[in-house]
């Protein structure tokens, strides 16, 4: 698994560089910079305005008595997403953006559940009650 990530993390680098040479070549140096600063900034920001509604909804469930699965899934999205956002690169910010606006953060909830299902499923993980 170490390894996957390793390979991922060094593809998606050089993916990211290849996309700053290129977008440098069309905008100018100085307008990418300044939209990886914007696209952090507004990605931040959306992510902590998401990531307190999935927390106040969350709460408000477990007032209700109900477990607040979906709400937990959410908040998962929405961190992934924010380390994504908080990465420079047009492509780490893109993933990022898809995790944490709701609307796109549906398509990776079901992948992420029932990962976590054949995970709980092959005692990768294990639950214990203390």
């Amino acid at each position: 698994m170490l390894r996957w990530l390793l390979l991922i993390l060094l593809v998606v680098s050089a993916l990211e560089i290849g996309v700053f040479l290129w977008a440098g070549s069309l905008i100018g140096p100085w307008w990418v910079v300044v939209l990886i600063i914007l696209t952090g900034v507004i990605g931040i920001m959306l992510a902590k305005q998401q990531g307190a509604e999935t927390l106040n909804r969350a709460r408000l469930s477990m007032s209700k008595g109900e477990p607040p699965t979906e709400y937990l899934i959410d908040g998962l999205c929405i961190l992934i997403g924010a380390v994504f956002l908080f990465s420079p690169g047009f492509i780490t910010d893109t993933v990022g953006f898809l995790l944490v606006i709701p609307v796109t953060r549906k398509l990776f909830k079901n992948q992420i559940r029932k990962l976590i299902e054949r995970m709980a499923g092959s005692n990768t993980i294990i639950y214990r009650r203390w």
